[in-house]
């Protein structure tokens, strides 16, 4: 099952943006492992989104605790679980 995670600032941006080096370098982990295909903020730029890989429900919400806005509390998230009826040959 693919994954929505929308992620919402709880805090100032510029606490977020305090913890957004350790942010990025836990992205780029989980980009490698394949368990994050695309990340990036949303347009308001009060939070985020991120869309897994075909991953379980479980170990979805293993991602979002290990975030480390979730750890440091600058950051809640949702997450809407699919199944991919359709999808382009790129995606894992």
């Amino acid at each position: 099952m693919y994954h929505v995670l929308q992620l919402t600032y709880t805090q100032p941006i510029d606490v977020v943006d305090g913890v957004r080096p350790a942010h990025l370098e836990w992205l780029d982990a989980e980009i490698a492992a394949g368990n994050i295909l695309i990340s990036g903020r949303n347009e308001a730029g009060t939070g985020g989104v991120l869309i897994t890989g075909d991953i379980s429900a479980e170990n979805a919400q293993a991602l979002i605790a290990a975030d480390p806005y979730t750890a440091a509390g600058v950051a809640e998230y949702t997450r809407t679980g699919f199944n991919a009826g359709r999808k382009a040959d790129i995606i894992p």
